[in-house]
């Protein structure tokens, strides 16, 4: 009787796994699958004010097997995480965000910090940089318009460019001045690139100079140049800003390709975030079956990111009183879903398209538990 019991616990272990984790998968270490989920949507293009990227990390060495998909990381979110044994939240939004001074019992938050510590779960999130990614948030929440074009209404810069420094200097330097001299002196300060050109200026054969800079080192160049009249006073200096990427940044300005009355595309909102209802503010002198061609979208709350946007149709999870007043005294319908609403569905295909550019190295699993707080009763 005792080695037919043997026999069985294994087959009754295998049973229990097989219910939270794909078999087939192997595991990452927790560094390698950050650094893949940054080149997936880089943390660079997150809002400043954000709070973004690895939260809570367990004592090294961490492998990650179970990648636990959620939008709000609640306590009852951490329980299924738990009961799945993941060793890694992805929290769409941070459950973090302004500093905590204790970790105690005494707050939700910070028992999710106890308790994801304590079974060594990691927790992340991208927030605001799944915003702005061109496969993101807000391009997930376009396709429920229909064929459309878009493009950010506040396109993200390239994170990194070629060109160094913040400001670029330029002037010349005549024959009657020490090229040498100023050559040696503009190279001598730090975080200053420079570079030369012959120049023909009102007859009269010139060196052009141009230099790179950091804004603290420009106040150094604009000191020694200022000791010159001749060359501060034809002294041009230019704020260098990095390139906009045209298809990464906060909310989006959708065009359709044809437009449709303003009731037709309540019914595709609806569905496509699988809604019953939505709440409506009707634009000055606007009907249900007025036509609908321009939509400003910004997943989540989009005041600030919709505010001076020329549409026809603001989408969004939620606006101020004050803010949805003004779109309407404007002629601008306002379709507001709640905050989570417009975000929550996008995690399907998040996972889908992990799953692939992670190589199917790990289990994805996306919460059941998790929902928007609000509900229409």
């Amino acid at each position: 009787m005792l080695s037919s019991h043997l026999r069985l616990v294994p087959t009754r272990v295998q049973l229990v796994r097989s219910l939270v984790r794909n078999p087939s998968s192997s595991f990452m270490d927790l560094k390698a699958l950050l650094s893949s989920l940054n080149d997936f949507a880089s943390l660079s293009f997150a809002e400043s004010w954000d709070n973004v990227g690895l939260l809570v990390e367990p004592s090294p060495p961490h492998t990650v097997n179970t990648l636990f998909l959620t939008n709000d990381l609640t306590e009852e979110v951490m329980e299924e995480a738990l009961q799945k044994k993941a060793d890694f939240i992805l929290s769409y939004h941070p459950p973090i965000f302004r500093p905590m001074k204790r970790i105690t019992w005494k707050t939700w938050k910070e028992r999710l910090v106890i308790r994801a510590l304590e079974n060594r779960i990691a927790i992340y999130s991208p927030h605001t940089a799944y915003d702005a990614a061109p496969q993101g948030v807000n391009n997930w929440l376009a396709k429920g318009l229909g064929v459309c074009t878009s493009r950010p209404i506040h396109p993200s810069k390239a994170p990194n460019y070629p060109t160094e420094g913040t400001h670029r200097v330029e002037f010349n330097v005549n024959h009657t001045q020490d090229l040498d001299k100023v050559m040696s002196t503009v190279k001598g300060i730090s975080d200053v690139s420079v570079t030369s050109f012959s120049a023909r200026t009102d007859d009269e054969e010139q060196t052009r100079v141009s230099l790179n800079c950091s804004q603290q080192a420009l106040m150094q160049v604009v000191a020694f140049l200022s000791q010159n009249r001749q060359l501060y006073q034809k002294t041009e200096i230019l704020s260098l800003e990095k390139p906009l990427l045209l298809h990464t940044g906060m909310g989006r300005l959708c065009t359709l390709d044809d437009s449709v009355s303003l009731a037709t595309l309540i019914e595709r909102i609806k569905r496509h975030l699988k809604l019953s209802h939505v709440r409506l503010a009707l634009g000055a002198g606007r009907t249900l079956e007025s036509q609908v061609k321009v939509v400003a979208l910004c997943a989540g709350s989009g005041s600030s990111v919709l505010q001076g946007a020329e549409a026809d149709l603001y989408l969004t999870g939620e606006m101020s009183h004050h803010d949805v007043l003004d779109a309407a005294s404007q002629g601008i319908n306002v379709i507001l879903c709640e905050h989570s609403n417009t975000e929550r569905g996008f995690l399907s295909d998040l996972r889908d398209a992990l799953s692939v550019h992670l190589e199917n190295k790990i289990n994805i699993i996306l919460s059941e538990a998790d929902r928007d707080p609000l509900q229409v009763v």
